[in-house]
């Protein structure tokens, strides 16, 4: 185990005597296409050192094929994780920001398992959240719920896009996952923003 899987590991047990601990994350908050998406994922503490051997880390590290096999062993492995988003028409009326965190916390209010602390990536707390909650920036890369989060949330938000890909084929959806690649931005320019894209973005903004 190398010191970061170490690290990792550990950090989550530093609440042990508050009990169940939800790592929280967000991803797609730099797309232009689709909503943002959250994770809470509460792990028992006993499944800590063998998901960070197992390779768990901040989702953008990792390869699609890795982050799905990840994604899996989390689910089969966790207390309870739920999935909560914004749309893009939230993301447009409130602003991404505050959409990430409206998405964070309809992930955690959804848990049917209550935890004792929350470990929120970034450094925003969550409003009104009636759980006790530690924002971490950085924290994907220093908690491993917190991480194991990062990754439920990539693959769900990924899984969602490719579907949507088939509703909207222009955009090169499957490849690009909703961001701002050439040949989306090439798409924008030619075939304007669909009902899925963020108007509030400047890329979507444009005239045809």
């Amino acid at each position: 185990m190398t010191n970061d899987q170490s690290s990792l590991c550990e950090l989550p047990n530093l609440f042990g005597n508050q009990g169940l601990v939800a790592g929280v994350d967000e991803v797609g908050r730099g797309a232009l296409f689709g909503p943002v998406v959250a994770a809470a994922v509460i792990l028992p503490a006993s499944t800590l050192p063998q998901l960070a051997l197992a390779g768990v880390k901040d989702s953008k590290q990792l390869s699609p094929l890795r982050r799905f096999k990840l994604a899996k062993q989390i689910q089969e492995l966790a207390l309870d994780w739920k999935i909560g988003y914004a749309t893009s028409t939230e993301i447009d009326q409130i602003n991404i920001l505050q959409a990430s965190l409206l998405a964070m916390k309809r992930a955690v209010l959804k848990l049917k398992v209550q935890p004792d602390i929350c470990l929120v990536d970034g450094r925003e707390s969550l409003k009104d959240l009636p759980i006790l909650q530690r924002t971490m920036v950085k924290g994907d890369q220093r908690s491993l719920s917190i991480a194991a989060a990062s990754v439920v949330a990539k693959v769900w938000r990924d899984e969602l896009i490719v579907r949507f890909a088939d509703k909207y084929p222009d955009y090169d959806l499957s490849a690009n996952k909703g961001y701002g690649t050439q040949r989306h931005l090439s798409a924008l320019q030619k075939y304007g923003p669909s009902p899925q894209h963020r108007i509030s973005f400047s890329p979507c903004q444009v005239r045809i």
